[in-house]
């Protein structure tokens, strides 16, 4: 167990995150060393070689793993797999009881993992958490947007019935439940969605910090992207399959179809304009 100002002790935590070849070198290195610097740092941090990386990838771990010796578990899939099957590689690795998700590109605020964690010795029922997501162009500095998602359990519950009721980029949950509940599926998108369903109808209590703890890196075509063709249609898979366990009606299934469907049919300029505009703060 470790300590913030000595007063009150935190659980220790893995984090897990997967790099694959197409991130960027400084991307990576602000990314990892946003969670090694953490007011209360991670016991272990379990990192997904998505397969063969760059020569310079692969320097920026080799340096973090000389810097902390003791810190990284270091998993490499021979291939690359996706986000969902390296997700579950590096599950089986992590020795903690709480695992913090996190992004190859993304940067998490210092204070995060401390916050999070500190939730979880508040009200041991808590299975995850997230919080809310700051978007970015470019300089951390240029905030687009926020992404802002329901806190209480209930209302998360709702909500995740037609949209995605987490930031995938921020969320803590206990191992244990996640395996529970099968862990990540075979689903190329919408994994974290796909999982998020599957905790939830299986009775996992739920909170988000009404905070943003995690800054997401946004480019201009960010948005359209989420128009393209695969993924609208691995959306509405991943809604069917929710209406099909029971978790979300037909109603909620044709409504979340019916809004993936006019986004996809926008053109990219109008895309990023309804974002911005109507789906985030």
């Amino acid at each position: 167990m470790s300590r913030i100002n000595n007063e009150i002790p935190l659980e220790d935590y893995s984090v897990l995150m997967s790099v694959y070849h197409r991130e960027k070198r400084e991307y990576l290195t602000e990314s990892i060393k946003s969670m090694v610097e953490q007011s209360h740092p991670p016991y272990q941090f379990v990192l997904v070689k998505d397969g063969p990386l760059t020569p310079e990838l692969d320097e920026v771990i080799d340096d973090f793993n000389k810097q902390y010796p003791d810190l990284f578990s270091i998993v490499s899939l021979a291939e690359n797999r996706g986000i969902g099957d390296a997700a579950n590689a590096g599950l089986s690795e992590c020795k903690c009881e709480l695992i913090v998700k996190m992004d190859a590109d993304d940067i998490s605020r210092k204070d995060r993992c401390e916050l999070q964690i500190r939730e979880f010795q508040l009200d041991g029922e808590l299975d995850i958490i997230g919080s809310q997501l700051v978007e970015f162009d470019g300089d951390i500095s240029n905030i687009t947007a926020v992404r802002e998602v329901p806190t209480a359990h209930d209302d998360i519950v709702k909500f995740a019935k037609r949209r995605s009721p987490f930031n995938n980029q921020t969320v803590v949950y206990k191992k244990s439940t996640v395996l529970s509940a099968g862990g990540y599926s075979g689903l190329k998108r919408c994994e974290d969605y796909d999982l998020f369903i599957r905790l939830l109808h299986n009775g996992a209590k739920s909170k988000n910090i009404d905070e943003g703890l995690v800054y997401f890196r946004l480019n201009s075509d960010a948005y359209a992207r989420r128009g393209t063709l695969k993924n609208t249609s691995a959306v509405i898979k991943s809604r069917y399959d929710a209406m099909k366990i029971g978790f979300s009606s037909p109603l909620d299934f044709i409504i979340a179809v019916l809004g993936q469907l006019f986004i996809a049919i926008l053109p990219n300029r109008l895309k990023n304009w309804l974002y911005i505009k109507f789906l985030r703060g």
